[in-house]
């Protein structure tokens, strides 16, 4: 064995020095002094939490601003359907969870991708001819919006891009910056009811195009697809052979005048990754359950994708057991009257507020046809007092105790969003004050650009 020897030199002030010679066959080899470190404290942010970034949050949290006192607030800002209790989820889906608590089996880990029979549950309920689905398509995942970001972290590099509605959901942006992924923003067109602009989609793809997102029923907007429109985005996508991630936690969260498609059933060539969950449909968004459905028909995505999801969900290995022993109840169990319900509230929600805020001079509402929500366009020409959108809603909070997100939150700027899951007499109190804010601020032509003048 060859003998090392490793000489300290140092004393007083200065720092050790490291005086090695390496002892090798007889021969002393000298490598040189190298001077010691000196421990001391240098704790920083990563670089990922430092480019995480919520715009909501980022909107939000700025707006300093206090509500009308005499009045009781009224907050049409947050999407949870369970803040004001007049939507709870079904009897059925509850006991499920209780006997399963009850039952003390599924109180250990579970596999990373969720339990076999849960995921056979999930495929069993959204098979179909058109798009048929075994256990293996599917990924159980905490919440829509971790199957969200495990389907974007298994399709997009650093560097790469991805496709991102505007307006759309601010998640899509939050995910991919702290990735590294860059945002390319396609226009949603309020005159059409939201369709994708599908010349401006297609001219944003180049060779660093990773997917597509398509979010239908659409938060913030409230619209859904029809079938043409939906087969025309799977023709761009097949053409410039880009996969796609739909996000479809709003699915079959729809008014009864319209009908829900999801995508992967108009498709046989344009693999996507279809991400989804409880939260909304079966009003539960605490608890945490989503999924992704694996559409592959051409093995376009191949092993590769499969086993990528299958290593990046062992991250965290899985959402909560409990409510995955309590999945195949929730899904094949809950009665249809209680979706119907629902969608009853939510319907009559949205014509009253359409039809409240349609009559209000200087704002114009987009009629939704499914999902949560309602965007209203404000004629700023006519307001203006306000710079901008953000400004107007902060004044909305402290003359009416109204709060409602807005749209540049969701990159739409002079919109703002209301939230229809509120009570009914909230809804139509909420418009009240909305339409009495407008009148005390609205200019006509001649009055705004009097003011403009004064300025």
């Amino acid at each position: 064995m060859d003998p090392y020897l490793i000489q300290v030199n140092g004393h007083g002030d200065h720092a050790p020095v490291l005086d090695v010679h390496l002892k090798t066959n007889g021969t002393s080899i000298s490598l040189g002094k190298v001077k010691g470190r000196k421990p001391r404290w240098a704790v920083r942010a990563s670089e990922m939490s430092k480019t995480t970034f919520n715009p909501v949050r980022a909107i939000v949290d700025s707006m300093k601003v206090e509500p009308n006192p005499k009045k009781a607030m009224i907050s049409l800002s947050l999407g949870d359907p369970t803040v004001f209790g007049n939507l709870p989820t079904n009897d059925e889906v509850t006991r499920a969870v209780k006997e399963v608590l009850d039952s003390g089996r599924y109180n250990g880990y579970a596999p990373s991708v969720g339990y076999q029979s849960c995921r056979e549950a999930v495929a069993a309920y959204y098979n179909c001819p058109e798009a048929p689905l075994e256990a293996q398509d599917v990924i159980l995942t905490s919440g829509c919006s971790q199957a969200i970001e495990l389907a974007l972290a298994v399709l997009a590099n650093p560097g790469q891009n991805i496709l991102v509605p505007r307006p759309g959901f601010s998640l899509y942006k939050t995910l991919a910056l702290s990735m590294g992924i860059e945002v390319k923003l396609y226009n949603l067109l309020p005159e059409k009811a939201w369709e994708i602009d599908l010349k401006h989609l297609e001219s944003l793809v180049d060779e660093k195009t990773a997917c597509l997102i398509v979010n239908n029923p659409s938060n913030p907007c409230g619209s859904v697809f029809s079938k043409s429109h939906l087969q025309k985005i799977l023709a761009v996508a097949s053409r410039q052979c880009v996969p796609i991630l739909a996000d479809e936690i709003y699915g079959d969260m729809v008014f009864a005048d319209c009908k829900y498609e999801p995508i992967a059933t108009l498709s046989t060539n344009v693999p996507i990754l279809s991400c989804g969950g409880l939260a909304k449909r079966w009003l539960v968004p605490g608890w945490r359950m989503g999924w992704i459905l694996i559409h592959d028909r051409r093995d376009i995505f191949g092993n590769e994708i499969r086993d990528g999801l299958l290593r990046l969900s062992q991250r965290i290995l899985g959402p909560c057991t409990i409510v995955q022993g309590a999945l195949e109840r929730i899904l094949h169990r809950t009665p249809p009257e209680f979706y119907h319900n629902t969608l009853s509230i939510l319907k009559s929600n949205a014509d009253l507020c359409y039809a409240a805020l349609s009559a209000i001079p200087g704002l114009q509402p987009v009629r939704p046809a499914g999902a949560m929500y309602l965007m209203v366009g404000i004629e700023m020409e006519h307001f203006p007092e306000f710079e901008n959108d953000v400004e107007f809603t902060e004044r909305l909070i402290s003359e009416q105790s109204v709060f409602c997100l807005p749209a540049t939150c969701f990159e739409y700027p002079n919109f703002f969003r209301v939230v229809i899951t509120v009570p009914e007499e909230m809804i139509l109190e909420a418009c009240s004050r909305i339409q009495e804010f407008c009148e005390m601020h609205y200019q006509g032509a001649e009055g705004a650009q009097d003011l403009e003048c004064d300025k």
